[in-house]
């Protein structure tokens, strides 16, 4: 793979590299436990996410609809995932059935926001054995995607999976729906953030996301993950160890949101490795019901897309994945 377009980036040797709990785990062992017994006690009074649903996951459900263990709808090598994390064996993803959002346009609505009957049930010991079978095929890293609801079964499964000889990156894929305790105590376990930072406005995020609270919460955690993480760091093969990603879908009529979106991320880094991206198309609640969200009820245009890639230019961000529809 070529280094050349990411040129800005932090570089890490892959032979020294050692993921973020493997060092918590060998040097501070007090520490892990600690985050151990906080996922053990937490799913009995579940505020994993912000939904904060105060259930008892081994006997009820809350908005989630996730008990004691996980719903995994499918893992494989992903081959469609950004350059710096799918190289050339694929990132290692394992999609979680259900999600902490509602979003009108999701692409994965059938498992993020049904019960996938297809869905396998798996206790700790069993993700973990996923972790590494993946491993075992070759891949990259252990992507996790939309785990904002089951951060502390991840955690008892990556307490399984260390002795097992996990030794790749974690990737955090979230929507940044995240809760600001809960990423404290992922704080030397996950070594790559990826959050999809979707809508500025709380009115939008009212109407698309049905969470009026998205900005202020997808602020603050991604704040937080440049703080444990800071800036993308790759190894000399182009592949991501460390860092913050962060991916923004253009929507169709609302550039001016992604501008403040791209506002605020410059505070915080221009070295950010920032992907926008452009496939937005009417799917879930879009397409059932274009009489209510006509707005979105399209692709987004050549134009947009160029005056949201150009504005981040402007703004002085040093890592840019993009593709001129």
């Amino acid at each position: 793979m070529s280094l050349n377009k990411f040129v800005n980036a932090n570089l890490i040797s892959s032979s020294s590299f050692i993921p973020a709990y493997q060092l918590l785990y060998e040097k501070y062992p007090n520490e892990f436990k600690r985050k151990l017994q906080w996922a053990q006690k937490i799913l009995k009074d579940c505020t994993t996410c912000p939904q904060e649903c105060n259930v008892n996951r081994f006997e009820d459900l809350g908005y989630c609809r996730i008990g004691e263990k996980v719903k995994v709808s499918s893992f494989f090598a992903h081959f469609g995932e950004e350059e710096i994390l799918r190289g050339w064996n694929g990132s290692g993803t394992i999609f979680f059935n259900m999600c902490n959002l509602r979003c009108v346009f999701c692409q994965n609505f059938d498992i993020s926001q049904n019960d996938d009957p297809d869905a396998v049930e798996l206790d700790s010991e069993e993700l973990a054995k996923v972790m590494i079978e993946l491993q075992n095929r070759g891949v990259h890293n252990i992507n996790l995607v939309s785990p904002d609801h089951v951060v502390p079964q991840i955690l008892l499964a990556i307490d399984k999976a260390i002795p097992m000889g996990l030794k790749l990156p974690i990737v955090y894929n979230s929507n940044a729906f995240s809760s600001l305790e809960t990423l404290k105590i992922l704080d030397g376990i996950i070594d790559i953030y990826m959050p999809d930072f979707k809508f500025w406005s709380e009115e939008f995020s009212r109407r698309y996301l049905k969470n009026e609270r998205y900005p202020e919460f997808a602020k603050n955690a991604i704040i937080e993950m440049y703080r444990q993480v800071g800036d993308i760091q790759l190894d000399e093969f182009g592949l991501a160890k460390r860092g913050l990603i962060v991916r923004h879908l253009i929507m169709p009529g609302f550039v001016e949101e992604s501008k403040k979106i791209l506002d605020f991320l410059a505070n915080i880094s221009k070295r950010i490795y920032l992907n926008l991206m452009s496939q937005y198309r009417p799917y879930a609640k879009v397409l059932l019901r274009p009489d209510i969200y006509k707005e979105i009820y399209r692709t987004i245009t050549k134009e947009e897309y160029k005056e949201v890639v150009q504005y981040a230019y402007r703004l002085g961000f040093e890592i840019i994945d993009h593709d001129f529809i």
